[in-house]
């Protein structure tokens, strides 16, 4: 039997888009356990271009300790791929930010559709984790974005990073998930799966911050 692409595979769970929703946290889906959390991680504009860059290239991955293979996805596939408009408080559109060049190292900017498989140190092993990137914020003071999983993933559900530049000039990280074991395997081990993701999101706002080079 002819294996399937992992751009072609759907994500593994419905409510795709659900860390927008601004009641995540009371209402997750039905049988999601929910996170939200948000820290500041700086001040300034060389901060705000450091995050920002970093998240819109999964650097805030890489420097927690994951490896990311990027799979090679079909322009049409990105292109086509349907970004909705934000509105402000009074109901205008908000204008997209004009996103400069890729850091130095040459990484492409996250682009919805993008697909990527996520090896995860878990322990003495590297777990395989695909994920694909189910939308992108880009706003002048508000960058980031989320992933799906994909079958195979440890856990079904949705994460997000966005990075934002408050009037004050302080930069935050706020990080929304949802999620669940995604089989009897990782049900089994469902303690240590929560302890490993409570470590990876602390190293994300503290790479940010810059505490992990």
């Amino acid at each position: 039997m002819k294996s399937v692409a992992l751009w072609q595979r759907p994500v593994s769970y419905a409510a795709v888009g659900g860390t927008k929703a601004p009641d995540l946290m009371s209402y997750p889906p039905v049988g999601f356990r929910s996170y939200e959390g948000r820290a500041r991680i700086g001040q300034g504009e060389a901060r705000w271009d450091f995050a920002w860059n970093a998240v819109l290239t999964w650097g805030i991955q890489r420097r927690a300790g994951f490896r990311v293979t990027l799979t090679d996805t079909p322009a049409a596939v990105t292109e086509l791929t349907y970004t909705p408009v934000r509105f402000d408080d009074d109901g205008e559109p908000l204008t997209a930010a004009v996103v400069g060049p890729a850091p130095a190292e040459g990484e492409h900017l996250i682009a919805p559709g993008d697909t990527a498989l996520l090896g995860i140190p878990f322990g003495p092993f590297r777990v395989g984790a695909p994920a694909r990137v189910v939308y992108v914020i880009n706003e002048p003071d508000r960058r980031g974005f989320a992933y799906g999983t994909i079958a195979g993933h440890p856990e079904s559900g949705e994460e997000s990073f966005i990075v934002e530049r408050t009037p004050d000039g302080a930069v935050w990280l706020e990080i929304r998930a949802f999620s669940r074991p995604s089989n009897a395997f990782w049900w089994m081990v469902y303690p240590v799966l929560r302890m490993s993701q409570a470590f990876y999101t602390n190293r994300y706002f503290r790479t940010l911050a810059g505490k992990i080079s």
